[in-house]
C-alpha cells in the first residue's frame, strides 16, 4: 500500500531531522541522560519507519491483508507513543511521560506478532 511507504518514508526522513538535531542542537542543551533517551527515540523511529516501508511492499505484492494493514498502523501509532513521548521527555524532563513510553512498545511487539502471522498465512 502506498501510504505506509509514504509514512515509512516519511518517518525515515525524520528520524534522521531528529538524529541530526539531538547530535548538533540538543548536545549542549539537555544532560547525557536525555540525550540517551533522545538517540533511543531516533533509534527506534528509524527500525519502525524500515518496518512500515517493508508493510508497503508487502502489501503491494500480496492480497489485501486486514493482518498487515494492523501490523503498520501499529508500527505507526508506536513510533507516535514511544519515540514521540521519549523526545518530548528528553527535552521537558518531565519524567511522567516515561509511563506513555510502554504503550508504544507494546504496539511495536503487537506489530511484529502480526507481521510474523500475515507471513506464516501469506507467504
Amino acid at each position: 500500500m502506498k501510504l505506509f511507504i509514504i509514512l515509512g518514508a516519511l518517518n525515515a526522513f525524520l528520524s534522521v531531522a531528529f538524529g541530526a538535531f539531538g547530535a548538533h542542537g540538543l548536545e549542549k542543551m539537555v544532560e547525557p541522560k536525555y540525550l540517551e533517551i533522545w538517540k533511543t527515540g531516533v533509534t527506534y523511529q528509524m527500525f519502525h519507519a524500515t518496518g512500515l516501508l517493508v508493510i508497503g511492499v508487502l502489501l503491494g505484492k500480496l492480497p489485501a491483508s486486514v493482518l498487515l494493514s494492523w501490523s503498520g498502523w501499529l508500527m505507526l501509532i508506536g513510533i507516535i507513543l514511544f519515540s514521540g513521548s521519549l523526545y518530548v521527555l528528553a527535552v521537558t524532563k518531565i519524567g511522567v511521560l516515561g509511563a506513555i513510553t510502554p504503550l508504544g512498545g507494546v504496539c511495536f511487539l503487537a506489530a511484529w506478532i502480526l507481521l510474523m502471522v500475515a507471513a506464516v498465512k501469506h507467504l
